[in-house]
């Protein structure tokens, strides 16, 4: 498994649509977690996107020095960016960060956002463009050792002898990761992505989405890898984590969440729709599936699922998402600091994973843990239950 935590770059906090526990969004703090997730073991980190966070692109770069293995996945936005320059832009931080750039299509699904950026197209025009715009930009990329030329004329979008110079450690290109439900979501992912994303939904939802790629993707005569983005609340007991879930919204309020689902409901994401229907605004049927709970979906958009249990419990529901065809999870708690470890802690050991938290170099055998009296040795942590 492919395991990666998320930045908040809009905001965190311990309790939900409220700023009671809530953390501002500082450089140190965005330090603290990439710090943190790189240290642990994980993967790599998503960056989110859009109006209501710090720029993905500015606060990726500034987080390369700060870390060593960690990839940063962040996002291209069609129709917002030149398919070139965003090419370039890709090559750069590829370079800089040796190779720990993987890019996240964003094709948007908030009108009124989309319109404030001054993008103004149909939900199918969106679509058009990005398949333009990732086939500008793939052969961009693709051509950098070459030195050829490429040119494109499109319904929406057109360039005449774009080349990019400094070609990206990465070849051809740092690999493209997508997330959509619609017709057009499929058909785009099935041609031009490398790993398709699916939101948290019921391992049933997922199996047929993974199986509708597959064979539109056969059909292509491509293949497709497979990630799911969830949170993740986990503790050392089953009850412990479900109390956690409780908390979490607790100081959430029926005026917040109706004017959450308001803004929900606006949006021609299909992936939206479907994350709303799990729970409909409601309180009362949140746990949409054994150990999946939607409660985060009441205020925030996207990812509105949470695995909720013991560490045993969550690796076991990771396993059968794994099972289904996912390799990589991307996970996010609150508040994200002190979850990263967390979750390292209750679960890694569980998982079948390449990558473990102990650097390279390093000769750190124990004790781990405070020492007992000045002279004793901490007691040795029992061995914890494998969920395979």
């Amino acid at each position: 498994m492919n395991v990666f935590w998320f930045i908040p770059t809009h905001g965190d906090s311990r309790y939900l649509g409220t700023a009671e526990g809530a953390r501002p969004v500082t450089h140190d703090y965005m330090k603290q977690v990439a710090v943190a997730a790189d240290t642990l073991g994980y993967d790599g980190v998503l960056l989110p996107t859009g109006r209501s966070c710090e720029d993905a692109w500015v606060a990726a770069a500034s987080l390369i020095d700060a870390t060593r293995r960690l990839k940063f996945l962040v996002a291209v936005r069609p129709g917002l960016t030149a398919p070139t320059l965003s090419a370039r832009m890709a090559a750069t931080f590829d370079r800089l960060s040796n190779g720990r750039l993987l890019i996240n299509v964003v094709t948007g699904g908030d009108p009124v956002e989309q319109e404030s950026d001054g993008v103004f197209g149909s939900h199918a025009e969106r679509y058009e463009i990005s398949d333009e715009f990732l086939k500008i930009w793939r052969e961009v990329l693709s051509k950098t050792h070459t030195g050829e030329e490429t040119h494109f004329t499109g319904k929406h979008l057109s360039v005449k002898g774009a080349k990019a110079l400094y070609p990206p450690v990465q070849q051809p290109y740092p690999p493209l990761y997508f997330g959509g439900s619609s017709e057009e979501a499929i058909d785009l992912a099935a041609e031009q992505v490398d790993v398709y994303l699916t939101w948290g939904e019921p391992p049933a939802a997922v199996a047929e989405k993974i199986s509708r790629l597959r064979e539109r993707a056969a059909r292509a005569g491509r293949t497709l890898r497979f990630g799911i983005r969830l949170h993740v609340i986990v503790r050392d007991t089953n009850e412990a984590a479900w109390r956690a879930a409780d908390e979490l919204i607790s100081r959430l309020d029926d005026e917040t969440i109706a004017k959450a689902q308001a803004n929900f409901a606006r949006m021609d994401s299909e992936g939206q729709r479907r994350m709303t229907a799990l729970h409909g605004g409601r309180r009362d049927k949140l746990e949409v599936s054994p150990n999946l709970w939607a409660g985060v979906g009441l205020v925030r958009g996207g990812a509105g699922t949470a695995l909720v249990g013991d560490g045993p419990t969550v690796a076991a529901r990771m396993k059968e998402y794994a099972d289904l065809g996912i390799d990589t999870f991307i996970l996010s708690g609150y508040p994200h600091l002190e979850e990263s470890y967390r979750f390292a802690e209750l679960v890694f050991p569980l998982l079948p994973r390449a990558r473990r938290g102990t650097p390279t170099g390093y000769n750190l055998t124990g004790p781990f843990g405070e020492i007992v009296g000045n002279t004793e040795l901490p007691k040795a942590a029992p061995v914890r239950v494998s969920a395979s």
